[in-house]
């Protein structure tokens, strides 16, 4: 294997490490976590949904911030400082019973999230560009189902040993330093060939992109019902703790090749048509996961979940670059913008609806619907020579 094929290999594993960290652990390790704390605070399911909403809004924020030019050649100082702030705002929540502090926290995590995601993802996308990998991106973003399946295991583990919610808490940090600590010698500054901040023409929102956008924020709406409560469905079902933790554990393992698996689809249909067919197919899993009922109903949402929400969110960027080529950073701003409102007010929507109907089964069906009328924006999308 050449030189260049192992830098461009330990570049994918270095952003499959951090989005492992940061998005599989530090923004999802909340849903396994979350029946221990509505159990042992007595926190009702709206309180769990604002605690999610204001990680989803510290993730909007930290994206809105990340769009700037100030970090140009501070990408490695942002990534590793993004990572340990993750990791110490993890254990942070193991150290309080306050609801303000839990919302705080989880705010703060969400900024340090998407710090890490875009100017790791930055560099991992210039550097394999620049070898001729792109393909190894999958991997890069494999990392975020990686990081589900590490939580499930170790939330079981803790729960067969007999620990509470603040363990989970605090073993999901030493996780995320031990990922930080790795970075430490597998990342640095992209090279004085690589790509920088430069200025972009205006953003002209035609009606394919308005309803590209329109539909994105649809479908961080409807992903984040299910990707917040599976867990709390799980127990709501009686599934027992350490089903939950293998509901989530398949969730995980099925996001690992889903970016491969979607971009294989796009190659068929195209790109399009793949973003649509991930809506419809999460669409069924949303239904599943709250209607089919037993041991198979959450398993078969969850894994549909893992199947699908990594990877259509990667086509959804990649369907803005097709349609915005000139102006890529304002279009992924202002998609990024879309999905993270989608993903604050579902949680909240989903959270006062369960308090108020004593399940998951309308907020789901709610979400469902968003994720149906998202596949029909985008289904009949066509970029002339392009798919």
């Amino acid at each position: 294997m050449s030189t260049e094929s192992v830098s461009a290999l330990k570049i994918a594993l270095a952003g499959m490490i951090g989005m492992a960290a940061v998005m599989g652990i530090g923004r999802f390790v909340f849903t396994p976590i979350l029946p221990g704390m509505m159990d042992g605070l007595s926190l009702s399911a709206a309180d769990g949904g604002l605690i999610a909403g204001a990680n989803y809004l510290g993730y909007l924020a930290g994206a809105l911030v990340a769009s700037g030019g100030w970090g140009a050649g501070r990408e490695r100082l942002v990534i590793l400082s993004g990572m340990f702030a993750s990791a110490a705002l993890a254990a942070a929540m193991a150290m309080t019973v306050d609801m303000s502090a839990f919302l705080a926290i989880r705010f703060a995590a969400g900024v340090a999230s998407a710090l890490v995601m875009i100017f790791l993802s930055s560099i991992v996308f210039d550097r394999l560009g620049r070898a001729g990998r792109e393909g190894l991106t999958a991997l890069h973003f494999g990392g975020v189902g990686l990081g589900i399946a590490l939580s499930s295991l170790l939330i079981a583990a803790l729960l067969h040993a007999g620990a509470d919610w603040r363990q989970g808490w605090i073993w999901a940090g030493i996780a995320s330093l031990a990922a930080a600590l790795a970075l430490v010698g597998m990342v640095r500054n992209p090279g004085p060939s690589g790509n920088r901040i430069a200025a972009e023409p205006p953003l002209r929102l035609d009606l394919k992109l308005a309803r590209l956008v329109l539909s994105y924020g649809l479908f961080g709406f409807g992903y984040v019902v299910t990707a917040t409560f599976l867990v709390a469905i799980v127990r709501l079902g009686e599934g027992g703790r350490l089903f939950e933790a293998w509901v989530w554990l398949a969730t995980g393992l099925a996001g690992i090749p889903s970016v491969w698996l979607w971009n294989t689809v796009a190659t068929r249909i195209g790109l399009f048509g793949a973003y649509a067919a991930g809506c419809a197919v999460e669409l069924v899993g949303v239904v599943v996961s709250v209607t089919l009922g037993g041991y198979a109903g959450p398993l078969i949402g969850g894994v549909l979940l893992g199947a699908t929400f990594i990877g259509v969110t990667a086509l959804g960027l990649q369907a803005a670059r097709r349609l915005a080529p000139h102006a890529p950073r304002r279009i992924i701003a202002l998609m990024t913008a879309a999905f993270g409102l989608g993903q604050i007010v579902g949680p909240v929507m989903a959270g006062y609806l369960a308090d108020w109907t004593g399940s998951f089964v309308l907020p789901s069906l709610v979400a469902a619907a968003a994720l149906g009328l998202c596949a029909i924006l985008v289904a009949n999308i066509a970029v002339p020579g392009r798919g």
